[in-house]
């Protein structure tokens, strides 16, 4: 995704991104900052208090601590870490932050680019029912399965029975 976002804006005439802030972790934070290095791209870790030691930084151009009981997840700390870096993108990797539409319009409305999707498309694709909605409306093939979300074991059973599903299934949060 990164690298493509990054093709597409060259590709239009745009600006390069010149600082990118990871706002993640490990193995994911590795990759971006690698693949920052082979285009060009500044890089800034972010490390949390009760992190200490872990290996992400090693491979980023710059490394700012955050303070506090939060950590990654301290949507005020990355922002105000990424202005004070200089960074004018921002990319969540994966889990933590990178599906919560709160910190997608923050970065935003601190004039960061959001390395992902839309903060309105994040909302759409935290709400399962929706997004099965939407996915629907728009003629992608889904599984059998109901339109709603099941309250209980025997809701369950019965939503099975009335679309004619066998064992084995599997239940997904209507959340996250």
């Amino acid at each position: 995704l990164f690298r493509s976002l990054v093709a597409q804006q060259v590709l239009a005439g745009g600006a390069r991104f010149q600082k990118v802030l990871v706002a993640n972790r490990g193995e994911i934070a590795i990759r971006i900052f690698r693949a920052c290095r082979e285009l060009g791209i500044k890089s800034v870790a972010i490390v949390a208090d009760d992190d200490p030691g872990c290996l992400h930084p090693t491979f980023a151009d710059a490394v700012i601590q955050l303070k506090g009981a939060l950590g990654y997840r301290d949507i005020d700390a990355i922002v105000h870490a990424a202005g004070e870096a200089g960074a004018d993108a921002v990319h969540p990797g994966y889990g933590f932050l990178s599906e919560d539409p709160v910190f997608a319009r923050r970065c935003e409305g601190a004039g960061l680019t959001f390395i992902g999707p839309s903060p309105e498309v994040v909302e759409l694709f935290g709400d399962k029912t929706r997004a099965r909605e939407f996915a629907i409306s728009c003629k992608v093939p889904v599984l059998r399965g109901p339109v709603r979300p099941c309250t209980g074991v025997e809701d369950v059973r019965s939503e099975m029975r009335r679309l004619d599903i066998a064992y084995p299934i599997m239940l997904k949060a209507v959340a996250g």
